[in-house]
């Protein structure tokens, strides 16, 4: 035999018309596939409306009750009257040869139920009116009327969905002591009396009403928060069901707020102790009552929505997910901190507990506490609404501690949110590390932190105002969904442009196949900037720019400094370098401070003198901020990282030597096939090879910087003038500024470049731009020389073609065969790529954090 199933459907689910077809629809589904009992909330703000309407006859006036009571029944009339026509037109299309007003079930008169149903609950009013007086009792009395609406216009239209079904008032089995508004269950007699009840259903679908029970002697109560939920779990384990289905509008439990996550997403599976957890900090959707029952009969509830009522939902049972790690970050808001400071060192015992003891019988909630080892701190976070009561009833508490000048009276910071991380089976060496760090990454102040033995849990109290950043925060390091990554591009020409284009084609592919997130946040030139935090329309964002104001000055780091602040506040910020300017070294200090990353394709922050390069090295590493510039030597070949292994390794390197510019090797190789000068420089810059001015490349400047970067990572103490530079033109030709007037002089040096390349040719040899960095490892001495070189023809830089470049590394490994690394050195697309390459790796190092 099939297992029964109780369905709980909230107040939301049952509140207009169209949702109440919904849940007809649904219950006809679920009930296809077995037995199958229905609890039902009041529907939509019934509930608010009635505590309303006793609270205003309370003061005495009862017809301002009335209009209230007016507006629940309107809405159950309005709601029914909407499902009922739906269902009679179903009706009339499955059987054509009837009218709609004979369907086979009874039409029940919605209107007439609702006002006989409301009309003892005007007397009730009008007898609370008349002592001016609602007492918990009779209020009650008063809230049940709305889940007897519901309920019982479910129960009469399910018989038009084909679904006989009886409405049950669980007031008729469901036991309580008389604690009004939060009543206790009498769970053996409750089993009882439904036991007794039970065989008058026969077969068909009993709807329950939920949040609701009676004392012994038959007086109304409520069960207080979550109540149907409640209801609906007492009924399950009475019934001894298999399972408890929570139809809400969410699809499940979420990996956090999904107000404040655009990628929260339902958690499949966890445990009871989870959901325990979860509830202990605040979480709306359950209760550590409403899981007991569950707990006791080891009874599944799966959390479901009625928006899409094919998704499996979540799952809690005594097993949970089959892997280990975090499920979900909650956030409790509206808070307060309240701290308590010992003036003297005391070893006295007890004061902690006196705290809470005071805070207890004030009837004040404490959602954290904690208390420093040596008694002299306790800290409570408490609803910011209580924060003055609680200063008072501390006080109280202390009074004769504060009269002798040992303790001032409580500090109260708010508003203050209750941010926590809850997991089945956390790893407790490494789990508080990732959250803290996380946090401290993008500035989030912690205010005070707790942590269960159980490790089920790692809780900290943070400002208010922080919630949305620590959430996303803790919820992008735990990696629920994916790795975010914030981008704040600088410049948008060649390759700032291209990088743009390549990321808005990899976004989805990498968001699927890896994990990672990569959100272009901001983007800036020397005149605008953009920032959108949710991350910029990558489609446009040229249009975008035109649009967006100027910089507020003139000067790069301070038009910079706001755009740095705002990026350290979003999940792994990392600052995109694709210009070519000066003076970017204080902007990259400014981020590495604020714990921000950065990737560069400028080299000339890295070409700086000793002393600023050093310290730019040292705020990254004080910092743990990743800095990467793979693409400043060899665009997206592993230059850089290469060297790097062989340094780390122990390897001792003799000679570098290479075409570190894909733009002079380019340059070359068509003079080589006869190509002008001029014409070859052009056409270089045209397809992206060059610098903005092609005299950079031409000088050997660019080159030297390159040569630069790399005598620096082998550790060598250098500067950009120590260089020996030879420029493939006269030097006079450099001091051009205007392109045009720059490539007139160009061409006029076409013939006498000519003349000598001829009779390089003459030699036999082949025209090459190359850096050469040699050392002697025994001795520290070492030269490093950059210019136009003539080759044999055997030499592995003389079959270079078009952009491609080449780096030789001889080493005491690779002393009789160089290790070579040779490709395309220069171009927009693949310098991008290697951009792009060098985030993607700062991503992966964050995701195994």
């Amino acid at each position: 035999m099939t297992p029964l199933r109780v369905l709980k459907f909230g107040g939301s689910s049952v509140g207009a018309a169209d949702r109440l077809i919904r849940v007809t629809d649904l219950i006809a589904r679920e009930r296809a596939l077995g037995p199958i009992a229905v609890v039902v909330s009041a529907m939509g703000d019934t509930t608010d409306w009635l505590i309303d309407a006793a609270r205003v006859a309370a003061k005495g006036d009862v017809l301002a009750a009335d209009p209230i009571l007016d507006r629940v029944a309107g809405l159950a009339i309005d709601t029914s009257r909407g499902a009922l026509r739906e269902l009679l037109r179903r009706s009339s299309e499955t059987d054509s040869a009837s009218d709609p007003s004979d369907a086979r079930a009874p039409h029940p008169d919605i209107p007439a139920h609702v006002t006989s149903l409301l009309l003892p609950l005007r007397q009730v009013l009008t007898g609370v009116a008349l002592l001016r007086q609602c007492t918990p009792q009779t209020l009650d009395l008063v809230l049940s009327f709305g889940e007897r609406l519901s309920a019982s216009i479910l129960a009469a239209l399910l018989p038009l969905a084909g679904l006989p079904a009886v409405f049950v008032d669980a007031r008729d089995w469901l036991v309580t002591d008389d604690r009004f508004g939060a009543a206790l269950v009498d769970q053996d007699a409750s089993h009882d009396r439904l036991a007794a009840l039970r065989p008058g259903w026969g077969d068909v679908v009993a709807v329950h009403t939920g949040f609701l029970g009676a004392t012994p002697d038959g007086r109304s109560t409520t069960l207080g928060r979550n109540g149907s939920d409640y209801t609906a779990t007492l009924l399950a384990s009475a019934l001894r069901a298999a399972e408890v289905q929570i139809w809400t509008d969410v699809p499940g439990v979420m990996t956090g707020d999904p107000t404040i996550l655009r990628d929260a997403y339902p958690i499949a599976r966890m445990s009871y102790q989870e959901a325990l957890e979860l509830a202990n900090f605040g979480a709306r959707m359950f209760h550590p009552r409403t899981m007991v029952p569950l707990i006791e009969r080891r009874i599944a509830l799966r959390i479901r929505s009625t928006m899409d009522p094919d998704a499996e939902g979540t799952r809690i049972d005594e097993r949970g997910a089959e892997a280990a790690g975090p499920t979900c970050v909650t956030s409790l808001e509206k808070l307060a901190l309240l701290d308590l400071r010992w003036r003297r060192i005391s070893h006295e015992a007890g004061v902690g507990a006196r705290v809470l003891r005071a805070l207890e019988q004030a009837g004040i909630t404490v959602w954290m506490a904690n208390q420093a080892a040596h008694g002299q701190a306790v800290a409570v976070v408490i609803p910011q609404e209580s924060a003055e009561q609680a200063s008072a009833a501390i006080d109280a508490e202390l009074a004769l501690e504060r009269a002798r000048g040992e303790v001032d009276s409580p500090g109260v910071r708010a508003p203050i949110t209750l941010l926590t991380l809850v997991a089945e089976r956390m790893d407790p060496r490494s789990a508080a590390a990732q959250f803290f760090r996380a946090l401290g990454q993008v500035g989030v102040p912690v205010r005070a932190i707790a942590q269960g033995m159980s490790s089920r849990s790692i809780s900290c109290a943070i400002d208010g105002g922080e919630t949305a950043l620590a959430v996303r925060t803790v919820h992008a390091a735990f990696n629920f969904a994916h790795e975010e990554i914030s981008l704040l591009i600088l410049g948008h020409g060649t390759v700032g442009a291209q990088l743009l284009a390549q990321i808005q084609q990899q976004q989805a592919a990498l968001r699927k196949h890896h994990g990672i997130a990569l959100r272009v946040v901001g983007l800036a030139d020397r005149a605008r900037a953009l920032f959108e935090p949710q991350g910029l329309e990558l489609g446009r964002w040229q249009a975008h720019l035109a649009e967006a104001p100027a910089l507020a000055s003139s000067d790069t780091l301070t038009a910079l400094t706001p755009l740095l602040d705002r990026l350290r506040r979003l999940p792994a910020p990392v600052l995109v370098d694709c210009t070519a300017a000066d003076g970017m070294g204080p902007v990259y200090a400014e981020a590495f401070a604020r714990g921000i990353h950065v990737v560069s394709a400028n080299k000339k922050p890295l070409t700086l003198g000793t002393g600023p390069d050093g310290q730019l090295r040292a705020a990254a590493r004080s910092a743990h901020a990743a800095w990467r510039y793979e693409t400043t030597v060899g665009a997206s070949l592993p230059v850089i990282a290469t060297l790097a292994d062989l340094v780390r390794t122990g390897d001792r390197v003799h000679r570098v030597e290479g075409s570190f510019s894909g733009s002079l090797g380019y340059i070359a190789g068509e003079v080589m096939r006869g190509v002008p000068l001029s014409q070859a420089v052009r056409q270089a810059r045209q397809r992206g090879y060059t610098e903005p001015h092609p005299r950079d490349d031409l000088s050997g400047l660019d080159v030297a910087r390159k040569a630069l970067i790399l005598a620096r990572e082998l550790g060598l103490t250098l500067e950009l003038a120590q260089i020996h530079v030879h420029p493939l033109v006269h030097s006079d030709l450099l001091a051009e500024d205007d392109l045009e007037r720059f490539f007139t002089g160009l061409a006029d040096y076409d013939s006498t470049f000519a003349a000598s390349l001829a009779e390089l040719k003459a030699r036999g040899r082949v025209l090459r731009y190359l850096a050469r960095i040699d050392l002697a490892p025994d001795t520290g001495e070492f030269r490093v020389r950059v210019g136009p070189i003539d080759v044999a023809p055997d030499h592995p830089a003389a079959t270079l073609k078009g952009a491609e470049a080449f780096v030789a590394f001889t080493t005491e490994r690779y002393e009789e065969y160089p290790l070579v690394v040779r490709g395309a050195g220069a171009g927009g697309a693949v310098t991008a790529a290697g951009v792009l390459a060098d985030v993607l790796k700062i991503a992966q190092t964050l995701r195994g954090r």
